[in-house]
């Protein structure tokens, strides 16, 4: 005879408070935001409902358009060099190597550093650290700081795709450790080794985890702010600027609170989108490899 069992009180106690409290500081704001980027508040003062006027204005804004070209750009070298690099990483951790354990601590030992820190340090190493050794050694490519000129996006991305390494490469490690060994001595025999045993065995056995690092890096770096306005502020001029420095610096500094309130929504719905886009197509792409 099934009884039915009743839910544990505690399990009230600890989901109810967390629910309102993310309804309080994270989904109240998020409507806040929407319902202010159909009005023409500055962030203070009276307001004016304008319709849909915000939204139809940002297509005709060459520094939002700018904006978005850049943050594109910057998403794609972002991811394309943080799974690149984290998946040679994660095989050679993988592999029978010495140390692997205090390796694997060294290269997490970035991630578990602010953001913001870590923009501020190389901030200083780029303009202080570099320029010193390049001059002392007489060479002229790092004797200025890179970081005001308009290479300075260089620099950002070194920084970025450095601190990233480490989540990708525990994701792919976590991925590598589920492959079976015998399958591997399968293609021994066989005679599949090196890369072509790579993309015919280990790449398709491991792409639920590159769908894993690639969504969630593209989704990160459509919205990388605190690196830029740590080391850059997104200058100079605006070379450097993603959209979310843009919406910051506007709607925060610029009385644009309501215009830039209606850019974060749009930008919100394109990191869903190409977030869903990237799902699907990797997914399918997932069951072409099985």
């Amino acid at each position: 005879m099934n009884e039915k069992r009743g839910i544990s009180i505690a399990y009230y106690l600890m989901t109810v408070p967390m629910a309102i409290l993310f309804f309080i500081f994270h989904t109240f704001p998020f409507l806040q935001g929407v319902f202010y980027s159909f009005t023409d508040w500055k962030g203070y003062g009276a307001w004016n409902f304008v319709a849909l006027r915000n939204y139809l204005h940002i297509f005709k804004d060459k520094d939002v358009i700018t904006a978005y070209l850049f943050t594109f750009k910057f998403a794609f070298f972002a991811t394309l060099l943080v799974n690149v690099f984290s998946l040679l990483l994660a095989c050679g951790l993988n592999a029978k190597i010495k140390f692997k354990n205090s390796l694997k601590a060294v290269y997490f030992l970035p991630y578990m550093l602010g953001t913001l820190i870590i923009g501020f340090v190389f901030n200083f190493i780029f303009a202080n650290v570099i320029p010193f050794w390049g001059q002392s050694l007489g060479i002229k490519a790092l004797s200025i700081n890179i970081l005001g000129t308009k290479s300075a996006w260089y620099g950002i991305l070194f920084v970025t795709v450095w601190q990233s390494l480490a989540f990708n490469t525990l994701i792919y490690l976590s991925g590598l450790q589920t492959v079976d060994k015998d399958v591997y001595e399968a293609a021994d025999l066989d005679g599949a080794a090196g890369l072509k045993r790579f993309f015919a065995i280990t790449f398709p056995l491991i792409a639920p985890f590159f769908t894993i690092n690639a969504v969630l890096c593209v989704k990160g770096f459509l919205m990388a702010f605190d690196q830029i306005m740590a080391m850059t502020n997104g200058g100079p001029g605006m070379s450097t600027t993603t959209i979310s420095v843009l919406i910051y610096k506007r709607g925060f500094q610029g009385a644009q609170f309501a215009y830039q309130s209606a850019n974060a929504v749009i930008l919100f719905l394109v990191v869903v989108s190409i977030s869903l886009v990237q799902l699907k197509v990797l997914e399918k792409r997932e069951a072409n490899l099985k």
